[in-house]
């Protein structure tokens, strides 16, 4: 750890590698070095991590946190106190190249999460059962760290014009431009959320997305088609059906809840629909 510190006191900025390995979160008979088999006991980046990241702030030098997991993690201090942060996932032989162009802006990056990262293992129930009450983005009532859906760029995107008609599916419209001063790409995402059932519902669902590149200042209109499918419910004895009734449609960069609009300061836009009887 002082070696550690010494370098980065040396740096104009630290990047940092901290997280898991497969051999720690891997399946079971590869997971050779896990407490439990694969299975991680908690969400906190393991043993010395934390307190190496909280004495190489320490030094006052900028600092990017890169993530590497096959998982969520809960780096609650570093991502108050940390410059960046990049999810980097298990990233392969061509890893070191891909990480190297996003840090140094050759490229801009325009991942999103396909999962949520939660502040702490206590915010979620034990697993004893698989009951989805207070987990994933469609049930989990908490603040998150980083919400499903989440990820920011090099530039940022603005949205307006949103439109909804319903027919066989539902089909949506939106303008989305680049509001920034460099290409980029943006992940489109609809999500819907049923207001009126007679069974349980997800607050929010993931619908519809949609890849679109623009350059700097440039707008698009983006048509996003939400199958009924995704409007489903089940009943207690397993039957699913479209429920009629009024829902609301989400468009925007991000999933629709507060932490996402304040980790990247747009709002989506949002509108109601509603699904008639026969």
């Amino acid at each position: 750890m002082a070696e550690a510190v010494a370098a980065a006191q040396r740096a104009d900025v630290v990047v940092m590698c901290m997280g898991l390995t497969p051999r720690i979160e891997g399946e079971a008979g590869d997971a050779f070095n896990s407490e439990s088999a694969g299975d991680k006991r908690g969400l906190e980046l393991p043993g010395l991590q934390s307190q190496l990241i909280e004495r190489v702030v320490a030094t006052g030098k900028p600092v990017v946190l890169v993530l590497i997991s096959g998982s969520a993690l809960a780096p609650v201090w570093a991502d108050e106190h940390v410059q960046a942060v990049l999810q980097a996932w298990y990233a392969g032989a061509e890893g070191g190249q891909a990480l190297a162009e996003i840090l140094f802006g050759d490229v801009n990056p325009s991942g999103r999460l396909p999962v949520t990262f939660y502040r702490r293992t206590a915010d979620l129930p034990p697993f004893e059962d698989y009951a989805m009450a207070n987990r994933t983005y469609r049930f989990f009532t908490g603040e998150v760290l980083y919400p499903f859906g989440y990820g920011l760029s090099y530039t940022r995107f603005a949205y307006r014009d949103l439109q909804v008609t319903v027919a066989a599916d539902v089909d949506v419209r939106v303008t989305v431009q680049n509001s920034g001063t460099r290409a980029g790409d943006e992940i489109v995402q609809a999500y819907v959320t049923d207001e009126v059932s007679a069974h349980r519902t997800p607050q929010r669902q993931l619908a519809a997305f949609e890849r679109v590149h623009l350059g700097a200042g440039e707008s698009r209109v983006v048509p996003l088609r939400i199958s009924r499918d995704w409007l489903r419910v089940t009943d207690a004895s397993g039957r699913r059906f479209v429920e009629p009734g009024l829902f609301t449609v989400s468009v925007g960069g991000s999933q629709p809840d507060a932490r996402s609009a304040a980790l990247t300061g747009v709002q989506p836009l949002a509108a109601p629909f509603e699904i008639r009887a026969g």
